[in-house]
């Protein structure tokens, strides 16, 4: 055994007891009892995906390190200081994957599906970014995302956002939900602005925080999204992108906000809002919620023309967007876990075996069933209440001898004797009929 491994071994002994490993910090555990909501969310999303013609695609959780570096930007905080890179045994750099989109925009392109004239792509699953964990905010966190590629309409723009709003509305959270929308320009229009906004910026340099001091010269429009208040204050009255934009993006942001009124989906037009990440195009968006205090943007999304181009493949448009879970679930309604049809009390080997094909039987047509495997009948029949199972059945060996199984009514607290023959039909036809 190496001294490391000999060192690692009496640090996890501590008075004779091998202490218990930790969970790294950042990431969560999710419970039985918190399961079900992720589900229900999980299981909304879908369905609308599928109204809206998306399907799904799964792609790794990791990924050749330059995807990211390529995609969301050199010069952006996710590349710079939070992605969790490592190089592997080859002597290859990879990270796990920080966003969705990159990951998917590659399998769009690497699958052939670029060959297609319209293609629309869901996904979800844990992303990973090294930042300071706190509420809404995790080093691996999940979202739900996608991406509509293959359109530069902004017929497009509008239903993905029309498709969102519908998806809040499901969950119930739409009226305590925000949309803010802008366009942040094309390679055409974008280089004007940016010098605009970086003469500005050269005026207030002293008064930005470290972070955007950086980032006035290497991507300033960052530096309108920063959060720090000095930085908000002294770029009040930064010269403003839509001010800016050529005749093809006024014109494309023009018919978004058309399609949106249409539709009666209320937005708000907020000039400041840029999206962090590089490959963004004309319409970026933010759904935002007031009750989750600093982590307020519960999705957000936008346009990128060029990505795909960028990564190598056809040039083809597209727009997408992400939601994060763990904020979401912040806001829904706690749903706990259905509970069970059934509990079943069994007191003695004969019992057991006995029932060996019953419970399956029952549960093979649908009903949930828990059960104990130790302890007495008063205990069991304890445990049958916190269940909070509607019935309970008891068979014991009186039960056995007589042929006859006790089926429990759990809240009108009364009892029925069933034969053992048949036993499972006339389980399932009681069950689900006090269940309809």
């Amino acid at each position: 055994m190496s001294d490391r491994s000999e060192n690692d071994s009496a640090q996890a002994v501590s008075g004779g007891r091998v202490q218990a490993i930790q969970a790294v910090r950042g990431v969560k555990d999710v419970l039985p009892d918190e399961s079900p909501a992720w589900q229900r969310l999980e299981r909304i999303c879908r369905d609308f995906f599928a109204r809206y013609g998306f399907g799904e695609v799964r792609v790794p959780v990791f990924e050749v390190t330059q995807l990211f570096a390529r995609s969301i930007g050199e010069a952006t905080d996710i590349v710079e200081k939070e992605m969790y890179t490592f190089e592997d045994r080859n002597g290859q750099m990879l990270s796990l994957r920080p966003e969705g989109t990159a990951g998917v925009i590659r399998a769009y392109i690497q699958s052939g599906l670029q060959r297609e004239s319209l293609t629309r792509l869901y996904y979800l699953g844990p992303m990973f970014r090294h930042e300071r964990p706190q509420a809404g905010r995790l080093r691996q966190f999940h979202q739900i995302g996608a991406e509509a590629l293959g359109s530069e309409s902004p017929a497009l723009d509008a239903e993905v956002l029309v498709l969102t709003a519908d998806l809040f509305d499901s969950l119930g959270l739409l009226d305590g939900l925000s949309l803010e929308i802008n366009s942040i320009g094309c390679p055409a229009c974008r280089p004007r602005y940016t010098a605009a906004l970086k003469g500005f910026l050269a005026g207030v340099a002293e008064h930005l925080c470290e972070n955007c001091g950086r980032r006035k010269e290497t991507n300033p429009l960052r530096v309108l999204d920063c959060k720090v208040e000095s930085c908000r204050t002294h770029t009040t009255a930064a010269p403003e992108i839509i001010d800016h934009l050529c005749e093809g993006c006024s014109a494309h942001f023009s018919q978004v906000r058309t399609h949106l009124s249409a539709a009666g989906v209320a937005y708000a037009v907020n000039p400041r809002m840029v999206r962090g990440l590089d490959y963004y195009t004309r319409t970026a968006f933010e759904w935002t919620s007031s009750d989750l205090g600093a982590q307020s943007t519960v999705a957000a999304g936008g346009r990128y023309d060029r990505l795909v181009e960028r990564l190598g493949g056809q040039s083809k448009p597209g727009i997408g967007f992400a939601l994060g879970v763990e904020r979401l679930l912040l806001l829904m309604d706690e749903t706990r876990e259905d509970p069970p049809h059934l509990f079943c009390a069994l007191v003695g080997d004969e019992a057991e075996v006995a029932m060996v094909p019953v419970l399956r039987q029952v549960r093979n047509a649908g009903i949930r069933v828990d059960r104990a495997f130790e302890g007495s009948l008063k205990s069991q029949m304890k445990r049958a209440g916190k269940s909070g199972a509607a019935f309970c059945l008891i068979v014991g060996g009186d039960e056995l001898a007589r042929g006859q199984a006790i089926l429990r009514d759990m809240a009108k607290r009364d009892q029925r004797e069933i034969p053992l023959a048949g036993l499972a039909d006339a389980v399932c036809e009681i069950v689900k009929a006090a269940d309809a």
